[in-house]
């Protein structure tokens, strides 16, 4: 998808939100275990219920990767039907993957490739290893690299704040640095929204660039404040919500509670896009 694309989607539908589809076999409601496919039955619900307020679907792969052979089957129905909307949401595969550049190409062709089983609009990416693991994701036309810079995970400390010798800490290194390697075109970074107060030094270092924010939900992450601080002209942030509104509850109610948890959520982006656009 075209960044022009994603910021006509985002103005018409008035919301920024992915829905992060983590999907676990063991959370899932236990009526939908008799279905052929569990995992696809709760996405596709998820799906059709949230889609008029949702502008984005985040699959952890590591949900579906778990169950083997199986979750990748539900992998590809989902993203078979996803694709099947495919002006109505941008699709990111929540990888974080990043690895010597021949095994990134082989990444980047496995989830990006048009032509391939799964044909997401982006992924995420490691970026510890340097240019050579991260250029290979950038090959394909409008796919986009989603680089971890800013996490919203109690370990964040451990790395992205230790300074160099000039007294930047290393996630502001890795902002700078990766910018050489793409563009606001087909370039997004992680940022979480636990780490709001940093956003304004974000933008300083980034200004065009999009931003994909977990942590708001059930992470604690203040929706108000990622606006206020991370929002562009071209809104810019696409804000990750998962077990707030998927599992927002677990019986055969539960696409309705989610349809109601995401419209909850899109109505107070609408508010904000008014304000901070």
């Amino acid at each position: 998808m075209k960044r022009s694309q994603l910021i006509e989607l985002i103005r018409r539908k008035q919301s920024f939100l992915c829905v992060g589809l983590d999907s676990d076999i063991n959370k899932i409601p236990q009526h939908l275990l008799c279905e052929p496919d569990p995992i696809f039955s709760f996405n596709k619900a998820i799906i059709d219920a949230t889609l008029p307020y949702t502008i984005a679907y985040k699959p952890n792969l590591a949900f579906y990767e778990s169950n083997g052979i199986n979750g990748l089957i539900s992998l590809k129905k989902t993203m078979d039907y996803l694709n099947g909307l495919k002006n109505e949401c941008f699709t990111i595969a929540d990888a974080k993957r990043g690895d010597i550049g021949n095994t990134s190409e082989q990444y980047a062709k496995a989830f990006l490739d048009p032509n391939g089983d799964f044909n997401f609009d982006s992924m995420t990416i490691a970026p510890y290893m340097g240019e050579d693991s991260v250029k290979p994701f950038t090959i394909y036309s409008d796919k986009w690299v989603i680089l971890l810079a800013l996490t919203s995970n109690k370990g964040a400390s451990d790395f992205q704040f230790i300074e160099d010798q000039e007294g930047k800490p290393l996630f502001e290194k890795v902002l700078t640095k990766s910018q050489q390697w793409g563009n606001k075109d087909n370039l997004m970074f992680v940022c979480g929204a636990t780490q709001a107060t940093m956003f304004t030094r974000i933008r300083e270092l980034a200004p065009e660039n999009f931003l994909l924010v977990p942590g708001v939900g059930a992470q604690g992450g203040s929706l108000e404040e990622v606006s206020k601080y991370g929002m562009t002209k071209d809104c810019g942030i696409i804000v990750n919500s998962s077990r707030a509104i998927i599992f927002a509850d677990q019986t055969s109610a539960f696409a309705q509670r989610a349809e109601e948890e995401a419209k909850k959520v899109q109505k107070e982006m609408s508010k904000y896009m008014q304000v901070y656009m």
